[in-house]
C-alpha cells in the first residue's frame, strides 16, 4: 500500500489553500449583460422544480442554488470558486497573515494530530506545547478518526472563547490537558539572516497584506547588521504566491523604476494592463512609498546587490511573477527547479454582503511576454534538492497536471510518448522509495530547514554569488506544458 504523503497547516485557518490567487475586490455590478440562453436557463429552473417536488426527502433551496453555482464555477478551471458565506470570510482571512486560533503548524500522524511547531508568541506557544506533542481529544471529542481539516475546525473559533487540548508528549510518557484562549494570530511571512560575512537570505513564504512591510524591515536589518553586503538570496521555495501588488512591490524593491514588472490579458478592457515597478501600481493609500523609504535607508543598495532566486515546483503565482520578472530583466540568477506554472489572475467580485465569486479574468505575461500559465518559469539553474539528487520531484504536482487547467495561450507542446512512459516509471521508482523512507525515524527523514546549514541548494546559491563552482543538476530539464485533460 503506498504510503499517503501528510498534509500540514496552520490550527489558525486549516490548510493553506486559496494561497495561489492573485485577486483584486470589485462588485459584481455590469453596464452591459450578455444575453441569457433562455432555453437552457428554463431546463435549469424545471430541473430545480423536479429536485424540490420528487426528491427522497426535502431539499434545501438555498443549499441548491449555491451547489448548482459551485458546480458551474468549479467546470471552468481550478482556480475558479464560489464562495459562501463561511468560505468567503476565510478567503479574506487568508490574505491577510491574521487568523483566529490557538497558533500551532500542525500534520496529521497515525490518525492523531501531531504538533510541527507553535508559532512564536501565540497562545499554544504561552502554554508551552512543543514540536512532538500529540493532540489525542479536542475538548470532548476523540480525534482519532477525525479528519485534518475536521479537527482544524473544532479548534477554531472566535476571539476569547476557550478550547481544550489534551496532550500526549511521548518523551515524558505522559498526558495532560491545556486549556488555551482562542486569539488573532499573525503568521510571519518573512525570515531572513546573514548567513557569513557579505553574504545574506531573505525568505518570502507568502505574499500577504503584511508581507511588504516585513520585507521592508528585514532588508533594512541585514543592511544594518551588513552594509557592505556583496550578495543576496532570494528564497521563494514553496511560495504558493497571494497579492499581486506585494509582488509588484518586492520586484520594485530590485528593479529600476517604472520598469515593467508583469502584464496581463484577457476578454475584458481592464484586464489588459501593464503593473510597473512605481508606487501608484503598488502602494495602497495615499501615504509614503515604502520602496523609496527602503532604498534611501539602504542607500539604494537592494537595486544593485548580486541577487539569485531560489525557487522550485511550490513557486507560484505572486512568485512566478517576481522570478520572471527579475529573470527577464537580468537582475537576478534563477535558481531551483521549474515552477508551479500558475499564471492566471483571479478576480473576486462579490455578489452580496458575505457571498463572492472568484474567477479567472486573465493571463500573466512576464516583461518578454512569455505567459506564465501552465508553463512557469525555468531556472538559469537547474538544481537538485540535494546533493544526492531529487528522487520525489517527479511526485510533485504542477499547474499542468491539474484537471481542466487554463492553457497557457501560445500553443501547445508535442507530447512525447516515450517521455510519458519515462516519467509513469519514475513516479513508480519514487513512490517505492518514498514507501522505504517513510519507514525511518522522523529525524532521519525529515528534510532540511530552508536557510539552515544543510540546505543543498541554499549552499549553491551562495556558491554563484561567490563565483564559485556550483553543483547543477545532471538529470533536470525543462518539463513541457501538458495538454489540457478535460474530465
Amino acid at each position: 500500500m503506498r504510503q499517503q504523503l501528510k498534509i500540514a497547516g496552520w490550527i489558525a485557518i486549516g490548510a493553506l489553500t486559496g494561497a495561489l490567487t492573485t485577486v483584486s475586490l470589485q462588485t459584481v455590478a455590469r453596464a452591459n449583460m450578455a444575453p441569457l440562453p433562455l432555453e437552457e436557463l428554463q431546463q435549469l429552473a424545471a430541473v430545480f422544480n423536479m429536485v424540490k417536488s420528487d426528491y427522497v426527502e426535502p431539499v434545501d433551496e438555498k443549499k441548491l442554488i449555491s451547489d448548482a453555482i459551485t458546480g458551474m464555477v468549479a467546470s471552468l478551471d481550478p482556480h475558479s470558486q464560489y464562495y459562501d458565506k463561511k468560505s468567503f470570510k476565510e478567503f479574506r482571512e487568508g490574505t491577510t497573515g491574521r487568523f483566529v486560533g490557538v497558533g500551532i503548524e500542525i500534520t496529521q500522524e497515525e490518525g492523531l494530530i501531531k504538533i510541527v511547531s507553535p508559532i512564536e508568541g501565540s497562545p499554544a506557544f504561552r502554554a508551552g506545547m512543543k514540536s512532538g506533542d500529540l493532540i489525542t481529544r479536542i475538548d470532548d471529542t476523540a480525534v482519532k478518526g477525525l479528519s485534518l481539516n475536521e479537527a482544524v475546525k473544532r479548534m477554531r473559533g472566535e476571539p476569547g472563547t476557550k478550547v481544550m487540548l489534551t496532550i500526549f508528549r511521548k518523551d515524558e510518557n505522559r498526558t495532560f490537558p491545556v486549556n488555551i484562549v482562542r486569539e488573532e494570530i499573525k503568521t510571519q511571512s518573512v525570515k531572513g539572516k546573514v548567513l557569513e560575512s557579505g553574504y545574506a537570505w531573505i525568505r518570502l513564504s507568502q505574499f500577504q497584506d503584511r508581507s511588504v512591510d516585513d520585507f521592508i524591515k528585514k532588508l533594512e536589518e541585514i543592511h544594518k547588521q551588513e552594509p557592505k553586503l556583496k550578495g543576496l538570496v532570494l528564497d521563494l521555495r514553496n511560495d504558493p504566491g497571494g497579492l499581486l501588488d506585494a509582488a509588484v512591490a518586492v520586484s520594485a524593491m530590485f528593479l529600476p523604476e517604472n520598469i515593467a514588472v508583469v502584464s496581463t490579458n484577457g476578454q475584458l478592457a481592464e484586464s489588459k494592463f501593464v503593473y510597473k515597478a512605481s508606487p501608484e501600481f503598488y502602494r495602497r493609500n495615499s501615504g509614503n512609498d515604502p520602496v523609496a523609504k527602503l532604498h534611501q535607508n539602504t542607500k539604494g543598495i537592494y537595486r544593485t546587490v548580486p541577487l539569485v532566486v531560489l525557487v522550485n515546483e511550490g513557486s507560484a503565482s505572486a512568485s512566478e511573477i517576481v522570478a520572471g520578472a527579475l529573470q527577464d530583466h537580468k537582475r537576478a540568477t534563477i535558481m531551483g527547479s521549474q515552477t508551479f506554472g500558475k499564471g492566471s489572475v483571479q478576480t473576486v467580485r462579490q455578489l452580496g454582503p458575505d457571498t463572492a465569486l472568484k474567477i479567472t479574468t486573465a493571463r500573466y505575461y512576464t516583461p518578454n511576454g512569455r505567459s506564465i500559465q501552465a508553463k512557469g518559469i525555468v531556472p538559469d539553474v537547474l538544481l537538485d534538492d540535494t546533493a544526492e539528487g531529487s528522487p520525489f520531484a517527479i511526485l510533485r504536482m504542477r499547474e499542468a497536471d491539474l484537471d481542466k487547467h487554463l492553457e497557457s495561450g501560445q500553443g501547445k507542446d508535442a507530447k512525447d510518448a516515450a517521455k510519458e512512459k519515462e516519467k509513469e516509471k519514475a513516479r513508480e521508482e519514487a513512490l517505492k522509495r518514498l514507501e522505504e523512507e517513510s519507514k525511518k525515524p522522523n529525524s532521519e527523514r525529515r528534510p532540511p530547514e530552508f536557510g539552515s546549514d544543510k540546505d543543498f541548494q541554499l549552499q549553491q546559491a551562495i556558491n554563484r554569488l561567490k563565483g564559485q563552482p556550483v553543483l547543477a543538476s545532471k538529470t533536470q530539464s525543462e518539463r513541457p506544458a501538458a495538454e489540457k485533460k478535460d474530465k
